[in-house]
């Protein structure tokens, strides 16, 4: 069976979940019913509290994926979030989940110029 959301084989032992009529695995079911948000005190202070337990710092302790995000926004200065999704081929919804344990880590934020909402370092 294939997760609808993210395209995955669901091995046969693993839970499936009906979500709207679509089978999602546990992961996405779990960030359909749960989206991570980029603007909660309690993950931030989590997320530094933990990486300076493990004494990580900067891009330390990421996934590959959030590395390069990190990596294209310090070259780039600021990105909009289609300029991410398109470069990384990444569906709205996986953006959203990375872009926020980045947030969490205070290594990037948003802000808006004019009409449109970008994305650079803190």
């Amino acid at each position: 069976m294939i997760c609808h959301r993210c395209k995955e084989e669901i091995a046969p032992d693993d839970d499936t979940f009906d979500y709207y009529g679509k089978t999602l695995c546990e992961d996405c079911y779990i960030g359909a019913v749960q989206p991570p948000k980029t603007c909660d005190p309690t993950a931030v202070s989590s997320a530094m509290s933990t990486r300076a337990m493990l004494g990580h710092s900067g891009t330390q302790g990421l996934t590959p994926l959030q590395k390069r995000i990190y990596e294209f926004i310090k070259e780039k200065g600021k990105v909009t979030r289609e300029e991410i999704q398109s470069n990384f081929d990444l569906p709205p919804w996986e953006l959203e989940k990375q872009f926020a344990i980045l947030r969490h880590c205070e290594l990037v934020r948003g802000f808006k110029e004019e009409n449109n909402i970008f994305i650079t370092l803190m």
